[in-house]
């Protein structure tokens, strides 16, 4: 299925939304691994998320890439250049090639394992998109198969970021950037 500006838009604006109802929550699952901040940068990325919302906008190439912006500007830690790559490589997608939803968002998984070096299974947020993708491309994405992605982030030891400095003592807990990746696509799935 082709992801449309509007649907793009009504996605974002819902993203937004949600990470700013989860601020504290986001922040609280950071502390326990991390350094307790990922739902106030998350949260300073969305509020520049809702004003590129606000203007016209020529296509959907141009909003990908404010969203990546926005996130590569207004985000700090490893998620702001990690979000900003994956929509700035989806921006480039949807210029080039299709705006076929699978394709983008495999896309913005690529991305991230590029830019964090990471691997499926490094308890990074690449554990939801990269399955993501492939339940979209498949045609079979839901609503509990996100949330098995982001729970089987529980019982992983972290490789990457700050969390891996923990070692074994990660594994309990659930990874920040994985918790804001399934409300990107739990919220998307309300839009297509």
């Amino acid at each position: 299925m082709e992801l449309t500006q509007t649907q793009a838009q009504a996605w974002l604006a819902s993203f937004a939304t949600t990470i700013l109802d989860h601020k504290a929550e986001l922040n609280e699952l950071d502390t326990a691994i991390g350094d307790g901040d990922h739902g106030t940068n998350m949260t300073r990325g969305v509020t520049q998320i809702q004003t590129v919302l606000q203007t016209s906008l020529p296509d959907l190439s141009t909003l990908l890439k404010q969203v990546a912006f926005a996130f590569i500007s207004k985000v700090g830690g490893a998620s702001g250049p990690l979000y900003g790559t994956a929509f700035l490589d989806m921006s480039n997608a949807a210029k080039q090639q299709s705006a076929e939803l699978a394709d983008l968002i495999q896309t913005g998984a690529a991305g991230i394992q590029r830019r964090g070096q990471a691997q499926v299974g490094d308890k990074t947020m690449l554990d939801v998109w990269q399955p993501v993708a492939q339940a979209l491309a498949a045609n079979q994405l839901t609503s509990q198969k996100i949330d098995t992605y982001l729970q089987a982030t529980r019982d992983l030891v972290a490789k990457k970021g700050r969390a891996s400095y923990l070692e074994e003592r990660s594994r309990g807990h659930l990874d920040p950037g994985a918790q804001s990746s399934d409300y990107l696509f739990q919220t998307l799935l309300t839009v297509i």
